[in-house]
C-alpha cells in the first residue's frame, strides 16, 4: 500500500503541479488515475512510484515498485533480454523476465540491442521489467500504449491477477483499456489535485470536437472532463452526467461538434 499525505510538488520557483494531494491505496487495491495533459497526473505517478521527491507533504508505505514511464528510455546498448536478467538481478528476483516477454507477445529476438526495438516492443520490455520482481505497488503510466489487442488482454489479466495477489496497482490510460480492469476506484486529477469519480453509476461519454487552437485549453478544462487528447480534433473522455453541459459549453465557446457517445453502467 501507498498513503500520500498533503502532497505537493513543484519543479525550481515554477508554478505548483500537485498540490495539498491526499491519497490512499490499499493493498490489494487497483486505481485508475484518470486526467488531461497538464493536470499533473504524470507527476503524481512519478512521484508514487519514487521517482520525484514532493516539494512539501509526506508519502509512506511504498515498499517495492514496478514502474512503467509514459516514455519508457529504450535506446539502450543492452538487449533486452540483459536489461531484464539485470533488472531482476538488483531487485533480487529469480529467473530473466523473457517468459513475461514471451505472454506479452514480444516478436523478434531478445538478444537484439533495445534501441532497435519497435515502439510495441520496447513497451513490452518496460511491462516485463516492472513485473519481474513481483512489487508491492505497481504504477503504470499508459501501460497499454502500443500494444496489440492480444497483448493488451495478457496485460490486464496480469495486472488483476498481481492485484488479487496482495499488490497495490494504480494505472492510467487513454486507450480505453482499463474497462477491462477490476479496478476499485476512478480517480481524476485536475489542476494538482485529486477527486474520486463515480464512472459505474453514470458512464462516460466521447465528445469529439473541432475548436481553434487557442480555445483547446478552456475546453479541456471545462468541468466534467476527465481526460483528452488533441490532433486536428479534440477528443474529450467526459463524466456521462456532464456530457450535455461540455456539449453546451462547448458550443456556446465556438466549437463545432463531429461526434458524440455515451457509455452508460448500471449503477
Amino acid at each position: 500500500m501507498i498513503g500520500l499525505i498533503g502532497v505537493g510538488k513543484r519543479y525550481g520557483r515554477g508554478p505548483w503541479v500537485l498540490r495539498g494531494v491526499d491519497l490512499d491505496v490499499g493493498r490489494a487495491e487497483l486505481v485508475v488515475l484518470l486526467g488531461v495533459n497538464g493536470s499533473g497526473k504524470s507527476t503524481l505517478m512519478r512521484v508514487l512510484a519514487g521517482i520525484v521527491a514532493p516539494t512539501e507533504g509526506e508519502v509512506g508505505g511504498r515498499g517495492t515498485v514496478g514502474f512503467v514511464p509514459e516514455r519508457f528510455p529504450a535506446g539502450l546498448k543492452l538487449s533486452a533480454r540483459d536489461y531484464l536478467r539485470h533488472q531482476a538481478a538488483i531487485r533480487g528476483a529469480s529467473g530473466s523476465g523473457t517468459q513475461l516477454l514471451e505472454r506479452l507477445g514480444f516478436a523478434g529476438d531478445p538478444d537484439r540491442p533495445m534501441a532497435e526495438l519497435s515502439k510495441g516492443n520496447a513497451q513490452r520490455v518496460a511491462l516485463a521489467q516492472a513485473f519481474v520482481a513481483r512489487p508491492a505497488l505497481l504504477v503504470l503510466d499508459e501501460p497499454f500504449a502500443g500494444l496489440d489487442e492480444h497483448s493488451r488482454a495478457e496485460l490486464c489479466s496480469m495486472i488483476d491477477t498481481a492485484v488479487a495477489d496482495g499488490a497495490s496497482a494504480v494505472v492510467t490510460d487513454h486507450t480505453g483499456t482499463r474497462s477491462r480492469l477490476a479496478a476499485t476506484r476512478t480517480i481524476a486529477v485536475a489542476d494538482g489535485s485529486v477527486r474520486v469519480v463515480d464512472t459505474a453509476s453514470s458512464g462516460t461519454g466521447a465528445v469529439v470536437l473541432a475548436c481553434p487552437p487557442d480555445l483547446h485549453a478552456e475546453v479541456v478544462s471545462l468541468p466534467g472532463v476527465l481526460q483528452s487528447s488533441q490532433g486536428p480534433l479534440v477528443r474529450l473522455e467526459v463524466l456521462g452526467a456532464e456530457v450535455d453541459s461540455v456539449l453546451t459549453a462547448a458550443l456556446a465557446l465556438g466549437c463545432s461538434v463531429h461526434e458524440v457517445r455515451r457509455t452508460e453502467h448500471a449503477a
